[in-house]
């Protein structure tokens, strides 16, 4: 029986995850990231796979997740908010301290490939895996194979023009990428929150302004209503050029209950297509999504 595991580097933590070919989890254990410390950043990973193997008696492959994406032209790390792991050469250099061939994906791909093989997209041909949190990221695995694409940038959706503007979005808000009116600049966490404070003057977070309009509160009702409507036409344009099976949401606003009946009601009309057979599906394992799909990084 093989060992996979997989490892989700995050700005914060680093978490080791162990599972076995079933995908049941044998092992799960967590360390603080070491702030702006390459070296030492490495000593972490390398320190909970030795114990890891340690405590399970035996040797396993290695996935890592991280925010950012090897560059397909340097071999180097780009694109990471934990910036001191930028232009580093961190796979290489994970696979001289564990000895071993090292699997690095984006921690949104993972998310994707953790949900396609043994989660909501279970079964399903094309799965397209969204994060709605902080950022908005994306990841797309096509029959059990993770997509990254030539660019190392497969899914990232979030740094795409909102798509059937209407006047209530103007104007379009300054994205960190240099560009106006990126989707993760309406749905992101931020994202809402900016646009709750722009109508209602009211410096509200999102968990507040879900409570709210739950509550009745009429404008946190209408931001809600605001979001649901870019979310279903920036999902249409990715079911036009993908035409995924289904589409599963991750980060914490694929909480908001009402997503799942409103937006695939509202995003009908903007698909190029007489019937929209497209699912919208919550996460099967949470939090979890990400360091499991590092581990099944080692599925093919």
């Amino acid at each position: 029986m093989s060992l996979r595991l997989g490892i989700d580097l995050g700005g914060t933590k680093i978490e080791i995850v162990a599972l076995d070919d079933a995908g049941c989890e044998l092992l799960r254990r967590r360390a603080l990231t070491p702030q702006g410390n390459y070296e030492a950043t490495l000593d972490a990973v390398a320190g909970l796979v030795r114990d890891a193997e340690t405590a399970l008696g035996r040797r396993g492959t290695v996935g890592i997740g991280t925010p950012g994406a090897i560059s397909a032209a340097t071999g180097l790390l780009k694109n990471s908010n934990s910036t001191c792991l930028n232009g580093r050469a961190l796979q290489q250099d994970l696979q001289v301290r564990l000895r071993r061939e090292v699997r690095i994906a984006n921690d949104a791909n993972c998310f994707a490939l953790s949900e396609a093989i043994d989660g909501a997209g279970q079964g399903a041909g094309i799965v397209f895996g969204v994060i709605l949190g902080t950022g908005v990221g994306g990841g797309i695995v096509a029959r059990g194979h993770l997509i990254t694409g030539a660019n190392a940038i497969a899914g990232e959706w979030g740094h795409n023009p909102l798509p059937f503007l209407d006047d209530g979005d103007k104007p379009c808000p300054a994205c960190y990428c240099g560009q106006h009116g990126c989707i993760e600049t309406y749905l992101s966490g931020p994202g809402m929150a900016r646009d709750h404070w722009e109508h209602a003057s009211r410096a509200l977070g999102p968990a507040e302004i879900v409570d709210a309009a739950i509550a009745g509160d009429p404008q946190c009702e209408a931001t809600l209503m605001r979001y649901e409507n870019r979310l279903a036409r920036s999902l249409a344009q990715v079911i036009n050029i993908l035409d995924p099976d289904v589409i599963i949401l991750g980060g914490g606003l694929s909480n908001i209950d009402r997503l799942y009946d409103d937006v695939p009601r509202i995003w009908t009309p903007y698909v190029f297509s007489d019937h929209v057979a497209t699912r919208l599906a919550r996460n099967r394992h949470g939090d979890s999504g990400g360091v499991r799909g590092a581990a099944w990084l080692w599925s093919d």
